[in-house]
């Protein structure tokens, strides 16, 4: 039986599909847009058509399928939009669901991840929850925007701290957990980078590595909401849970470290210097 991987073109996705094929394992992977996942791929990996808000492409991408990734697509805001696809996964007996969740998410109400999480688990899908923290690849990503044209870090954060990881560690975690689904079913993984930073940390840092003087201006929600928004373009709904996710931040939420990583994988994560190092480009 295959696993079938949601999201696989996205920062985390390639990355579990690139540690299950390490591992020996078939892939199916599933989106919209069939052509680009053959271009990324190629024949190393099966790839179905599917949509989670098309029950007519569940079956399929279920087929021969025991085991699944499972990631929400940003502009997908409401957690409603995925119990179609978790209930199908229920019928097709689904052996175990890793859920691409959020660190502190289990007492934390607001974000979608949390009613995702209560309903897989209380249709009883088996599940391997992964909840990690802060992507490094969001500053290399979203956020570069600012740090390439003005030299500025804008995340309304204050003065937070945030354990930052790879998504490539991200990676390697989920596709440790569905490689063994009897070991970890119905359990939950709260991953995290080796330290804790706040924002002029990470400004400081990627200074350093950049020779540019990069500064963190700690913007307010509103300034932030406006800027992304009306500025950049970009969807309100994915912008306003990024506030919501920003606002629990400042409430002390993102600075916790765990060595659940290294429990799982048997290896250390990678630091954020040692990531803007290797993506120095992403910057510059």
């Amino acid at each position: 039986m295959k696993i079938l991987i949601t999201g696989a073109s996205g920062n985390v996705g390639r990355y579990v599909v690139k540690e299950l094929l390490n591992k020996g394992e078939g892939v199916v992977v599933a989106g919209t847009n069939v052509e680009k996942l053959k271009k990324i791929f190629g024949d190393k990996v099966d790839v179905v058509k599917f949509d989670f808000v098309d029950k007519e492409t569940f079956h399929k991408a279920l087929k021969d399928v025991d085991r699944v990734f499972l990631m929400r697509p940003p502009q997908l805001g409401k957690p409603e939009d995925l119990y179609p696809f978790i209930d199908s996964m229920k019928s097709h007996n689904i052996k175990l669901v890793s859920f691409l969740s959020l660190m502190g998410v289990e007492k934390n109400t607001i974000p979608p991840h949390h009613k995702i999480e209560k309903y897989i688990e209380k249709v009883q899908v088996p599940y391997a929850h992964i909840r990690p923290g802060f992507f490094m690849q969001n500053l290399s990503g979203i956020h570069s925007v600012e740090i390439k044209e003005k030299n500025e870090i804008l995340i309304p954060a204050g003065k937070s701290k945030t354990s930052f990881i790879d998504t490539a560690d991200i990676g390697l975690s989920v596709a440790t957990l569905l490689h063994e689904p009897e070991k970890y079913k119905n359990t939950a993984h709260t991953i995290t980078g080796p330290e804790s930073l706040d924002y002029y940390q990470i400004a400081e840092i990627l200074s350093e590595i950049t020779g540019k003087k990069i500064m963190y201006r700690k913007p307010s929600f509103l300034k932030y909401r406006s800027d992304y928004i009306k500025k950049r373009g970009l969807d309100k709904n994915y912008v306003n849970v990024t506030v919501a996710l920003y606002f629990m931040t400042r409430m002390g939420t993102a600075k916790m470290v765990t060595d659940e990583f290294y429990q799982l994988t048997g290896r250390k994560p990678r630091t954020f210097r040692e990531f803007a190092s290797e993506n120095i480009d992403c910057f510059v």
